[in-house]
């Protein structure tokens, strides 16, 4: 090969190497390099607040045995191959606390765990035939074997989906459960809702967001709790159905939307929304910041933190809503609130008694925001969830239900412990 030669295909090599380059630098994925799923890193916030390795282990190790082994479990376990989380307080199975039970099992790599939910959610809650096919019933009760209500909760097959997506990436289809054969069941019949009985998608398809219920006039309005854009890029990226682009264009809408939900001030959102943003008062209770809100930090930061597709929002977001609850005392701040930041005329019952509380759910949710707020150099509120306990209060009113299930998640996040999980690779 002539000299002349060899240094035109070196030039050649060096011109598409420039190329490429380039464009690698216009992709999205090089945009938001840093966030997890293009990194595969994930911040371990109580390692930089100073704790150790070992008591960090130890912290969410407890959390989780607590909740699913301990004298105040939420989990129970019927025969040996059926197992159900409770919301204790109010005698009920929820396909909320179910499918976050099956979150909690596959990121702690609990498969006999993850397993027996799955199992019982589908024997007693999924619909096997008429317009829900596919669907759960979202609450049940494990003394009379009876479902409470047969319609579902979006929040319920999101979670579903998604831990099951999961699953199968972990663990793969071929060990007694074809996990990704159930969360596509559950995405297949959705796409066949078209209003027949009532009843429709998961998503309201002319707005890209998704429903309260998948049923009815609630079809119409939303939960801003519900809008997890991190999980809808796990179903464009995972599911593969066919509806990749839609799920990518609702992940952009929910971030959007949140933009609109959250007060520019205070940060807070109410439980319930129209797709404006607006909040939607309800013939049970008018709208307000209360224990559905709860999640939208932990929501947000999860998104920031796996995707990172808009940082400069989340990150102004963290600092109001910081700013907000270190204003009304970091260790006595309520949980329930106008979205301008005053008391509600309404409380919500939590238990038998109206009453405002220093919530666990709450002060964990919050702690999650700290991997949003780069002016909490402190990490104050990281240290407030460390030191809190999953213990009755004063008064004697107890919640390991939601108060825990939510500790549980944000001490998961927190660690490094919460991820994308990607098929396994050889």
């Amino acid at each position: 090969m002539s000299s002349y030669f060899k240094l035109s295909l070196l030039l050649l090599l060096l011109l598409n190497l420039n190329v490429e380059a380039a464009n690698n630098r216009k992709t999205p994925k090089k945009k938001s390099g840093k966030a997890a799923f293009y990194s595969g890193t994930y911040r371990n916030l109580f390692l930089e607040a100073g704790y150790s390795s070992t008591e960090i282990d130890k912290k969410v190790e407890k959390a989780y045995t607590d909740l699913f082994e301990g004298k105040n479990r939420i989990y129970f376990e019927v025969g040996d191959s059926m197992g159900y989380v409770s919301d204790v307080k109010n005698h009920d199975a929820r396909t909320e606390g179910l499918s976050y039970g099956m979150m909690v099992a596959v990121q702690l790599d609990k498969k006999a765990v993850f397993d027996k939910i799955w199992r019982w959610s589908k024997r007693y809650l999924q619909h096997q035939e008429g317009p829900r096919e596919g669907y759960f019933a979202w609450s049940f009760n494990p003394a009379t074997m009876k479902r409470n209500s047969e319609g579902s909760a979006s929040d319920g097959e999101l979670y579903y989906v998604t831990s099951l997506l999961f699953a199968s990436n972990k663990w793969g289809n071929n060990t007694g459960i074809n996990y990704y054969g159930e969360a596509r069941r559950i995405l297949d019949a959705m796409w066949k809702k078209d209003g027949t009985g009532n009843i429709y998608n998961l998503f309201n398809v002319e707005h890209k967001q998704i429903t309260f219920v998948p049923e009815g006039n609630s079809y119409k309005w939303t939960d801003p709790s519900y809008h997890l854009p991190a999980f809808l890029e796990i179903w464009a990226e995972y599911a593969k159905d066919g509806h990749e682009q839609f799920y990518r264009d609702c992940a952009d809408t929910s971030r959007v939307f949140l933009h609109r939900a959250c007060d520019p001030v205070t940060g807070l959102n109410a439980d319930y929304t129209e797709f404006s943003g607006k909040p939607h008062s309800t013939r049970w209770m008018p709208a307000a910041f209360r224990y559905d809100s709860w999640r939208v930090p932990m929501n947000i930061a999860m998104d920031y933190c796996w995707y990172g597709k808009d940082k400069s929002w989340q990150e102004e977001y963290a600092k109001r809503i910081h700013v907000f609850f270190k204003s009304k005392g970091i260790d006595t701040y309520e949980d329930q609130f106008k979205l301008d930041g005053s008391r509600p005329d309404f409380i919500l019952k939590a238990g038998d008694t109206p009453k405002l509380r220093h919530s666990l759910g709450l002060v964990a949710t919050t702690a999650t925001a700290t991997f949003m707020n780069k002016n909490d150099k402190k990490m104050e509120f990281v240290h407030a969830l460390w030191n809190a306990k999953l213990e009755p209060y004063e008064d004697g009113y107890f919640d390991p239900y939601y108060d825990g299930l939510l500790y549980l998640f944000s001490l998961m996040h927190l660690s490094g412990k919460y991820q994308i999980i990607k098929p396994a690779t050889l």
